[in-house]
This record gives C-alpha cells, sequence and structure tokens, in this order.
C-alpha cells in the first residue's frame, strides 16, 4: 500500500507539468494578451493610457520574452507560492480569491451533503420496491429534476424565496453585509440564502445519483451470493448491507476525483444566474479576458485537486470493495 501510493504520489509530478504545458498552451492561443485588450478597450471608449504603466507591466511579466522562458517563470513562481497577478482585478491572484473561496466551498460542501442525504435514501428505496407506486413516483421526480435546466430553477426559487421569506434577490447575503467583516448577522444572512443555491446545484445532482445507485443495486439484489444469502434466512435487512450496497456504492467513491474540483470551481452557471460571490464566475471571467495568470493557477488548482481525488477514490475503493486490488499479480 505504501509503495503504491508513493508511486502514484511521484507519478503527479510529470502529470502535472503536461497539464500545465497544455494549460499555458491554450490561454497563449489567442492572439494579443490582456494588456493589448485593454488597450483597445480603452481606446474605444476615448480614454487616455497610461503608457508608463502598461508598459512596466509588461516588463515585469515579461510579455515581451519567449514563450517557453514565461511558461517555465510561471511554473517557478507557483512552486514558491507566487500565483502572479490579475491584471483585471490589479492585484495578486492570491487576494482576487479571498473570501470567495471560502464561499465557494461552503456551498459545495452543503450541496454534497445535501445531494447523498437524498439520493441514498430514493435509490435504496426505489430498488428494494422495484415497480411499487413509491418507485414510478421517485422515478417520475428523478426524471423531472433531470430534465429542469439549473438556471430556471434558480430564478423560481429566487422568486418565491423574495415572495414567501422576503430574502433579497442574488448573491449570497444581504447588500449591507457585503465586503464587512464577518459577524453572526452576517452568519445568519449567508445561512438565509444558502438553501436556494444549494437546492438549485443538488437537484440534479440527486436525481442522477439516485438512479445510478438503484440500477447498480438492482444489479447487485440479482446476484447469487443474495439469492443464497436469503435462501439461508439472513434478516433483508443484513442481506441488503453486507456486500449488495457495499458494491453498488462503488461509483459514489469513484467520484470523488470530481468532486474535489467542483468544490472550487462550482456551479458556474448558476453562480452567474444568482449573482453569487463565488469561484466559478472569476473562472469564466479570467477566461475571456485573457487574464493568464488568474485562469491559468485557477486550471492548475482544479488539476491537482483532480488527480489528488483520483488516488484518494483508488484508495477508498480498496477499502470498499475486496475485489479490487492495488497491487498487481495474480491472486490464488
Amino acid at each position: 500500500m505504501i509503495g503504491y501510493i508513493v508511486r502514484r504520489l511521484l507519478l503527479m509530478i510529470p502529470t502535472l507539468l503536461v497539464i500545465s504545458a497544455i494549460v499555458f498552451l491554450i490561454i497563449e492561443l489567442p492572439p494579443g494578451d490582456y494588456l493589448e485588450s485593454y488597450v483597445a478597450e480603452l481606446e474605444s471608449r476615448g480614454e487616455t493610457v497610461d503608457e508608463g504603466e502598461i508598459q512596466f507591466l509588461r516588463e515585469q511579466y515579461g510579455f515581451g520574452e519567449p514563450v517557453l522562458k514565461r511558461y517555465f517563470g510561471w511554473i517557478a513562481g507557483m512552486v514558491q507560492g507566487d500565483f502572479g497577478y490579475s491584471f483585471e482585478y490589479r492585484m495578486p491572484v492570491s487576494d482576487v480569491v479571498g473570501d470567495r473561496l471560502f464561499l465557494t466551498i461552503l456551498i459545495s460542501i452543503a450541496t454534497i451533503i445535501f445531494t447523498w442525504l437524498i439520493a441514498f435514501p430514493i435509490g435504496i428505496y426505489s430498488a428494494t420496491h422495484q415497480y411499487s407506486w413509491g418507485d414510478y413516483g421517485l422515478t417520475f421526480l428523478g426524471l423531472l429534476g433531470l430534465a429542469t435546466p439549473n438556471f430556471l430553477l434558480a430564478l423560481i426559487l429566487l422568486y418565491f424565496a423574495n415572495v414567501w421569506f422576503g430574502t433579497s434577490i442574488g448573491g449570497l447575503m444581504d447588500p449591507e453585509y457585503l465586503d464587512q467583516p464577518w459577524s453572526w448577522a452576517k452568519a445568519q444572512s449567508v445561512l438565509e440564502h444558502l438553501w436556494i443555491p444549494v437546492v438549485v446545484i443538488g437537484t440534479s445532482g440527486t436525481a442522477a445519483l439516485s438512479r445510478r445507485l438503484r440500477a447498480n443495486l438492482l444489479d447487485e439484489l440479482q446476484k447469487q451470493y443474495v439469492v443464497t444469502a436469503r435462501a439461508k434466512g439472513l434478516p433483508p435487512g443484513k442481506v441488503l448491507t453486507k456486500y449488495p450496497l457495499r458494491a453498488a456504492m462503488n461509483f459514489f467513491i469513484s467520484d470523488i476525483g470530481h468532486i474535489l474540483p467542483s468544490i472550487i470551481s462550482g456551479a458556474e452557471l448558476t453562480a452567474i444566474v444568482l449573482s453569487l460571490p463565488t469561484t466559478g464566475p472569476i473562472l469564466v471571467s479570467a477566461l475571456q479576458s485573457q487574464d493568464m495568470y488568474l485562469a491559468g493557477s485557477f486550471l492548475m488548482f482544479l488539476a491537482t485537486l483532480t488527480t489528488i481525488g483520483v488516488l484518494v477514490s483508488d484508495l477508498a475503493l480498496a477499502v470498499l470493495d475486496p475485489r479490487i486490488r492495488l497491487e498487481g499479480g495474480q491472486s490464488r
């Protein structure tokens, strides 16, 4: 086990280097750079351009230097904890993220908990009561949740939350708490607004997970070892939880590789519709404006979380399912 973990950690180094090269290349592909776009925008509005500031930024961040030199300088800075400068926000990347990272993690973790708490009992009930009225009703609700666009559900919930509970439209807190230090009143305002994005983002995920759990569990319940366990007179609850449920949960564990980066990136479209102060809209804006250091640092952070998540999911699957072995070789 230790040798396997060490090998996987060492393999992450060349993997992240290749990803960083691809990310840098993609960001560099569009013609021009952020400073050229910024100058063109100012000139189109008839505003004066501070040539001294533009020249200073070009020299400091090496826009006139070869691509390879800038790439290795970017990598060396990230290794030292310097994620670069955001030209659009005119501050270091680490300062741009600020509280947005905390709020993004808060929303994402709450959504994951909401999704799993709802999907697990629905999937188990539908599998153990196949073709019952409850199964048909939950199937209909699941398909409805999958078919409803998140942005449409977000607009509906915003309206009813404002009409029924007086919750302010958009954002994750009342306007008076923006840019204010954290307090109990600000935390209460966040909790008042939090349920809307959690329900919106979690609806489609809950429907998908419950359907997958139902299908996997139905497949396991029809296998011979379950029939044998029932014939031996084991209680239904023990028959369900001993092996079938554990085997059907494999895909939950496999999704850890996707869940970790989604905790940081969040649901970008939903965040834009709800005006959430999360990191998703920042990433979209950085890609659109060619704010290379902000966008590149974000994408590298997501890639790192993905590789870590895949490793964690592999180890968890080996613990959960005895049929999965981490080491090679044949078992007797």
